[in-house]
């Protein structure tokens, strides 16, 4: 964001529910001394919250809010708005995995929290519980390729299909490793109910105790 008198900040997209119409705004948000303010940028109406994001990147792109520097000519990234979100995905504590952890709190548990639960593996869990060896993964339907709500990218589509079916043998083989040492592991889709699978986590976790 272009601040004026050669000063630049970083900006954000926010998305707003409105209980009454639920209708989605995009905001965009900077930093400017110790100030954040918002300009509303539109409504979006995408399915997932990548679409809705992807979406509102593309409504400031286009009202030019953005002062951007050019983008490499060898991009994976297919325009600027994918680009911005894939940047800004989260690899921990998203959205779906603060709901679970929460659910599961509620049971009386106590985890630990994006853990290597194989000290020697560089595969890491979402929610560990160490002594009953129970280990919990909260998938994103796209990354992770769900079967029901994951549709193939349409433009690089031999790139992100590539990705996304490396990430799928990837979560194959640290299932397999993790069964192998004597764990027990659980993967919850984004999508799931959270509270249901909280109370299918402390069930398995009470029983291995």
């Amino acid at each position: 964001m272009d601040l004026g008198n050669g000063r630049v900040s970083c900006a954000s997209v926010e998305l707003k529910v409105y209980a009454k119409t639920r209708r989605i705004r995009a905001y965009i948000r900077w930093s400017d001394n110790g100030k954040y303010p918002t300009k509303y940028v539109g409504e979006v109406d995408g399915r997932t919250r990548r679409q809705n994001l992807i979406q509102a990147w593309t409504l400031v792109c286009d009202k030019q809010l953005l002062r951007r520097p050019a983008e490499p000519s060898n991009s994976w990234a297919s325009t600027p708005a994918v680009r911005s979100v894939m940047r800004a995905n989260r690899g921990k504590d998203t959205r779906p995995e603060l709901a679970l952890r929460s659910a599961i709190r509620a049971h009386g548990l106590h985890y630990r929290v994006d853990m290597q639960p194989l000290p020697d593996i560089r595969r890491r869990a979402d929610v560990v519980f160490v002594g009953p060896r129970v280990a919990v993964f909260c998938d994103g339907c796209y990354w992770h390729g769900c079967p029901e709500h994951y549709r193939p990218a349409q433009r690089n589509s031999d790139f992100w299909s590539s990705k996304i079916a490396g990430n799928k043998m990837r979560d194959r083989e640290t299932d397999r490793l993790l069964i192998d040492a004597g764990w027990q592991v659980i993967r919850v889709w984004e999508h799931d109910n959270l509270e249901a699978a909280a109370g299918e986590i402390a069930n398995a976790v009470r029983a291995r105790r």
